[in-house]
């Protein structure tokens, strides 16, 4: 026998067993007379009830699909990679859409399309714009995770859904809707100031679900001033009609929109105003399983408000800030970051809280000329803030600033953090008319303007499809 036989013929019998395991594990479809080959893990990846499962089960001749070659290849493409290829680009969405409903991924196509670390705040531009029926300019803007949207318009509101192509308007029983929240792609949570109770609206179907009311003391109805939501829970901020009180009230999502609690019930006695400020802004807080409220409101000695934190487990606030030198204009959360960030609504500038320093008499930092916010001049009325990922974004009139931290070794408690205000690129049009919402959906920025009855829709050009 020859030196290392055996290991020869050990080494063809593994090579002939992988070649097998190979072969199969090969499918082979035939799509409008073009074959294509591919392994059955590829298939797999679509689901259990897609199209694809069902080829990965053939057995004996090729199975045959009489739909677009070149369309199914994109598809193909999105099963290996989980992106779409750049030639996808050559096609119109609107066939790929049809095509992954009939093969049963498009959920896959909603994810490629709609993720979040493709958004750079950075190199923003005006993609297009989403048209609305009337002449009513947006109240209140909303949007889903996968980037549909849904606006408030009037007594109207109209939804688009993720792919942007697709868009249905309902009518609904407020004179001016003044807050929305998007609970899913078709169900909207839809308040108003001037109307009593709070309604999830079916958008597809066009017609009111629920309506859930607060019962108050006087029995006056209560209208809504904020909406907020968790995974779990819906909170709302409600204030009787005779807006002599006010509480928020925490639904479950999971189980019908079945009360749940109701937190910082507060009653106005006399003179002191301060005793009931309605909140105005409810944020969920996921890392510290914190809900933020923020309510604001103008009074003989100037603009004063609160924010505070409630703990749902108790019921109780763990932290509340004063505001009085320079009230907030608009005031968000960052949980990526540990911070709440504010814009002064005398100076115009932003400032930021690390949560750290929260109990701190004055926890806010300003972020740009300090100097302002001693003037009376009301710069920053009608300015919004939002945070997006690590990025906070603020409107200035038409214009946006966008500040990141900068991260510079360790920050170690008691010392300022660092942030830089960047341009947006093409973003900032001083010419456009005043910015009064923006919200962030998948990777897509919205923003709505005074007395324009469209959204802009802004995109990175690299990511756009």
């Amino acid at each position: 026998m020859p030196p290392y036989a055996g290991s020869t013929l050990l080494s063809s019998g593994l090579q002939q067993n992988f070649q097998d395991s190979t072969v199969s594990n090969m499918v082979t479809i035939d799509v409008g007379g073009q074959l294509f080959q591919t392994t059955k893990q590829t298939l797999s990846q679509a689901g259990s009830k897609s199209l694809f499962s069902k080829l990965v089960n053939s057995y004996g001749s090729i199975p045959f699909v009489d739909r677009d070659p070149e369309l199914f290849s994109i598809l193909l493409s999105l099963l290996r990679t989980g992106n779409l290829p750049s030639r996808a680009k050559a096609f119109d969405i609107q066939d790929l859409i049809f095509e992954s409903q009939f093969y049963g991924v498009e959920q896959l196509l909603i994810n490629s399309q709609s993720n979040p670390s493709q958004f750079d705040p950075f190199n923003l531009e005006k993609s297009m714009v989403l048209p609305l029926n009337g002449r009513d300019s947006p109240a209140s803007i909303s949007t889903t995770q996968f980037g549909s949207v849904h606006v408030a318009h009037g007594s109207k509101v109209s939804s688009f859904d993720w792919a942007l192509q697709r868009k249905s308007t309902i009518l609904t029983q407020f004179s001016a809707i003044d807050s929305l929240l998007a609970l899913s792609s078709n169900i909207v949570a839809a308040g108003a100031t001037d109307f009593s109770g709070l309604q999830i609206l079916d958008v597809d179907k066009g017609f009111v679900t629920q309506t859930l009311n607060w019962e108050n003391v006087t029995r006056s109805g209560s209208t809504v001033q904020a909406i907020g939501s968790s995974d779990e829970y819906l909170f709302t901020s409600f204030e009787s009609g005779r807006r002599n009180s006010n509480c928020i009230m925490v639904y479950d999502l999971r189980d019908d929109f079945r009360p749940v609690t109701e937190i910082g019930h507060y009653e106005i006695f006399g003179a002191e105003l301060d005793s009931a400020i309605p909140a105005t802004k409810l944020r969920w807080i996921p890392g510290h399983n914190l809900l933020m409220s923020a309510g604001s409101h103008s009074g003989p000695s100037g603009v004063s408000g609160t924010i505070k934190f409630w703990d749902l487990r108790s019921g109780n606030a763990v932290w509340e800030v004063k505001e009085k030198v320079d009230c907030f204009s608009d005031v968000t959360i960052s949980d990526s970051m540990s911070a709440m960030f504010k814009v002064g609504v005398h100076s115009g500038e932003v400032f930021y809280a690390d949560f750290r320093n929260i109990d701190a008499e004055n926890p806010w930092v300003c972020l740009g000329d300090e100097r302002k916010s001693l003037n009376k001049k009301k710069e920053g009325v009608g300015c919004k803030i939002e945070s997006h990922g690590n990025q906070v974004f603020c409107s200035k009139g038409s214009s946006i600033e966008l500040w990141s931290e900068v991260l510079i070794g360790s920050a170690k408690e008691g010392e300022d953090r660092i942030f830089r205000k960047n341009s947006m690129g093409r973003a900032n049009d001083t010419s456009a008319n005043k910015i009064t919402h923006m919200s962030f959906g998948g990777n897509k920025m919205f923003v709505t303007r005074k007395d324009q009855q469209f959204v802009e829709v802004w995109q990175n050009s690299v990511t756009r499809f």
